[in-house]
């Protein structure tokens, strides 16, 4: 039993294993309540929560009125999702021996932190949804403003490397691409190698046992779908810390240093979310379609820039901040702050007049047929990967002064 502990514990995960499984999961999850996998919605809420605590009346925002303020968050599947997603992190980082009070040296980090937390929130509310609900979940809806969100990110996270690497943001000179990358392996070969914490396995038991605590409780007073959330968003908080998975890195890395893992690993889990997700909708089970508007374009830009500047997307920081990392509990503020103060410009600024008034809600399968959204879908994503890896192999393997003959330089870590 010990062997299997270290060899599931000990280690993070394969990244295709633990992206393809959330992929499934989520089609689980939308074929169960109906509803997408996300958070920044709730986070949204969040803010309505505590303005209103705060004594100020956001029931006539239309945004609010618009994705829904009623209750509170454990009276809310996305409520639950939000907190099975922590507990699921906390639970999996405690089993791995994973947490650990970890302070920026830098303490310009912290106001990085919110300023990029802030501004990525602000995009994906612009946007209708970050890179869950407009993009790892919007894709296999067949929604189109998936597409121009990933797009749109992919350009964000390009202008935020561009932005990170200047003097003014990086302030003193700092370790070059290469020791960086190497001081990167390091430090996972060192956390999934971690000095053993007796206590951290037992405390994470109980977690678990609290949590399976509450989702019987719920299941008993007939609130079944909540109950269903919460244990969706357990898994959904193992799968992301046991796998490290944060969409930042998977653009970031591309751009920074050529490694394409976790951008492959992520096309091969929407491909399998993809397929059950249109077999789920075959069933009769209505897609989610957002517009693809404008403020998709600029929420999808704006989110990749924010990701960047913060250091980690919704999923990295929720399960970075559960191991104990105070620069990502910073991100968290920063991302509510900037979902909420989108909520009250939607309509007082005239942003939803501006950006999305209008736009079309364009579903793939009614535009072009079951089969040729399908197919359509799938060949894009396999085209991602095929690009992913040869932007990895181009990056790794620059071509030398006799590319002209086909002949490949030695192999480097980065160009």
């Amino acid at each position: 039993m010990g062997g299997l502990y270290r060899r599931v514990f000990g280690r993070f995960w394969n990244p295709y294993v633990a992206v393809v499984a959330a992929g499934v999961l989520s089609a689980c999850y939308f074929a169960v309540t109906a509803t997408q996998w996300a958070v920044t919605g709730e986070f949204t809420r969040f803010g309505g929560h505590l303005l209103g605590v705060a004594g100020v009346d956001v029931s006539e925002w239309e945004y609010f009125r618009m994705i829904g303020l009623t209750g509170t968050p454990l009276e809310r599947t996305s409520g639950w999702v939000v907190i099975g997603m922590l507990a699921g992190a906390l639970l999996a980082a405690l089993l791995g021996n994973d947490v650990k009070l970890r302070v920026p040296q830098r303490k310009r980090r912290l106001l990085q932190g919110l300023v990029g937390g802030a501004i990525a929130g602000f995009g994906a509310r612009m946007a209708l949804g970050c890179n869950l609900a407009a993009f790892f979940t919007g894709i296999p809806q067949f929604s189109f403003h998936a597409w121009l969100f990933m797009v749109s990110m992919g350009v964000g996270t390009v202008v935020g490397v561009r932005v990170i690497r200047l003097r003014f943001w990086r302030g003193r000179p700092e370790l070059s691409a290469l020791q960086r990358l190497t001081l990167s392996s390091q430090e996972v070969s060192t956390r999934s190698a971690a000095p053993s914490r007796p206590v951290q396995p037992f405390v994470g038991i109980g977690v678990g046992v609290v949590v399976a605590g509450v989702a019987v409780v719920l299941a008993v007073r007939g609130e079944g779908l909540l109950a269903a959330a919460a244990v969706f968003g357990v898994g959904f908080g193992v799968l992301i810390q046991r796998g490290q998975i944060c969409f930042t890195s998977a653009f970031r890395d591309l751009w920074v240093s050529g490694r394409a893992t976790m951008s492959k690993a992520l096309a091969v889990g929407l491909l399998a979310a993809t397929v059950l997700t249109f077999v789920v909708i075959q069933a009769g089970m209505p897609a989610v379609i957002e517009p693809a508007s404008l403020g998709t374009v600029i929420g999808g830009m704006l989110f990749g820039f924010g990701i960047v500047l913060a250091g980690g997307c919704e999923t990295g920081m929720m399960y970075r901040a559960m191991e104990g990392q105070v620069h990502f509990v910073v991100v968290f503020v920063g991302n509510i702050v900037g979902a909420t103060v989108l909520a009250y410009g939607w309509d007082h600024w005239g942003i939803f007049s501006a950006v999305t008034r209008g736009w079309p809600e364009v579903d793939l399968v009614a535009a072009w047929g079951a089969g040729g959204a399908l197919v359509a879908t799938v060949g894009l994503l396999v085209a991602w990967f095929v690009f992913s890896h040869w932007w990895e192999r181009r990056f790794r393997y620059p071509a030398d002064s006799n590319s002209r003959k086909g002949r490949r330089s030695v192999p480097t870590a980065v160009s």
